[in-house]
């Protein structure tokens, strides 16, 4: 039996196994619109808009021109405002305090 590399020691294996399981990350969220963004932060830290914000930044430190509600478009594949009219639901306050204590424990993450 043949022993090869492990495949995560190759940089360009691993940036296109990291861009296919953002693909599938993205799917996903489209898929789970039941999800609201505000339990993503609560839970999570972070929600669909901080990965269309992560596209744009990554965009920008890359020379490109991508603005964030381009970024955000491609996560949610639909404008925001469509989603939001579409699926957002109103929070509670228990999700508004959850995901206050998580974006403060994002701080540390910076």
């Amino acid at each position: 039996m043949t022993e090869s590399a492990p495949v995560l020691a190759d940089p360009d294996t691993l940036e296109r196994l990291e861009a296919a399981a953002f693909r599938r990350l993205v799917t996903h969220l489209r898929q789970r619109s039941d999800v609201q963004n505000v339990d993503l932060m609560g839970w999570g830290g972070f929600c669909r808009n901080c990965l269309g914000d992560w596209l744009h930044e990554e965009a920008a430190a890359l020379g490109l021109t991508l603005s964030k509600d381009e970024g955000r478009t491609h996560v949610y594949g639909m404008s925001q405002a469509e989603w939001k009219a579409k699926h957002q639901a109103p929070a509670s306050q228990e999700q508004l305090d959850r995901m206050a204590e998580s974006l403060a424990r994002n701080e540390a993450v910076r």
